[in-house]
């Protein structure tokens, strides 16, 4: 690994969250990874399993386009979003996070009518619960990672855990 990935950068959050009105549950990442970052959407890596899986769950075929998966998501009332809006991150290892500043989820919560909260990760639970769960009022359901790097947990048991969401659909 050169030195560069090791090093801690501080990142700005600056992809718009999906919701409308109609947003009945709301999807929570971390941070974006750089990989997300370099494409420009959420869930940007190609390995990662979060857009296959959602759709699996919704029974819909996976949306390939940046506009096709803001489409899918809203037509299935999913708002996606992250915790924060700004940290210090080293590369995409949520475990290097330090100096955190929450998003307000507030924002997505006055508009839309979210029945539950999705954390996709235990970071991203944690920094929900600790930075945002006191302004919102919602649990959020922590769901396993959908990265790459959370290898040890299945398709099959990906899609059970996330299957949950379907009862808020």
């Amino acid at each position: 690994m050169s030195g560069v990935q090791n090093k801690a950068e501080y990142v700005i959050h600056n992809f718009k969250p999906i919701y409308d009105g109609r947003s009945r549950v709301l999807m929570l990442g971390t941070m974006p990874s750089p990989k997300s970052r370099e494409t420009g959407f959420y869930y940007g890596h190609p390995r990662n399993r979060f857009w296959k899986v959602i759709s699996d769950v919704c029974g819909e075929e996976l949306p390939g386009t940046r506009a096709d998966k803001i489409a899918f998501a809203l037509r299935n009332h999913i708002a996606v979003w992250d915790v924060l809006a700004g940290c210090e991150i080293r590369g995409a290892d949520d475990s290097s996070i330090r100096n955190p500043i929450p998003n307000d989820m507030r924002k997505i919560l006055r508009t839309a009518d979210i029945q539950a909260v999705f954390a996709t990760g235990t970071k991203a639970a944690q920094l929900y619960k600790r930075y945002c769960y006191l302004k919102t009022g919602m649990e959020a359901v922590t769901l396993p990672s959908t990265s790459p790097a959370n290898c040890t947990v299945s398709y099959e048991e990906l899609y059970q855990a996330y299957s949950v969401i379907r009862q808020y659909l």
